[in-house]
């Protein structure tokens, strides 16, 4: 069964396309904004936090402080990851490039019931510990 394509409204297209529908609701905006996918299943799934973030960019708006999304490369932080097959956690290289953080760089790993939390080791500690 081939998919059909639709139409993803960015920009001025997108802000100008929400004004048009104001009657309708959030989800069903997004739907008519091209914010959907088809499951496997034959039901369509409404991309919200796309929409939201798109209308965002499209609003000039930035939320994190930081620059437009637009000016760097790769895929942005989504901040929600998977366990992998293997049972692995993955922290993609957004996230390390927002914490300005090198190849070789240590933390010490905390467990909580249901979180992690990462504690960036300084040099000072690891010379501290190598010295003992």
């Amino acid at each position: 069964m081939a998919r059909k394509r639709h139409e993803v409204l960015t920009g001025r297209a997108l802000v100008e396309k929400v004004k048009e529908l104001d009657h309708l609701t959030k989800e069903e905006k997004a739907k008519a904004c091209g914010y959907y996918s088809m499951t496997k299943g034959g039901t369509e799934r409404v991309s919200m936090m796309k929409f939201s973030n798109a209308l965002l960019d499209a609003l000039g708006m930035n939320l994190d402080g930081r620059g437009s999304s637009r000016n760097r490369g790769g895929r942005s932080a989504s901040y929600r990851i998977t366990v992998q097959a293997n049972g692995n956690l993955l922290i993609g290289s957004a996230y390390t490039k927002q914490m300005n953080l090198e190849p070789g760089d240590e933390f010490e790993i905390s467990l909580g019931r249901k979180h992690i939390h990462l504690k960036q080791l300084s040099n000072e500690e690891e010379e501290d510990v190598s010295a003992a």
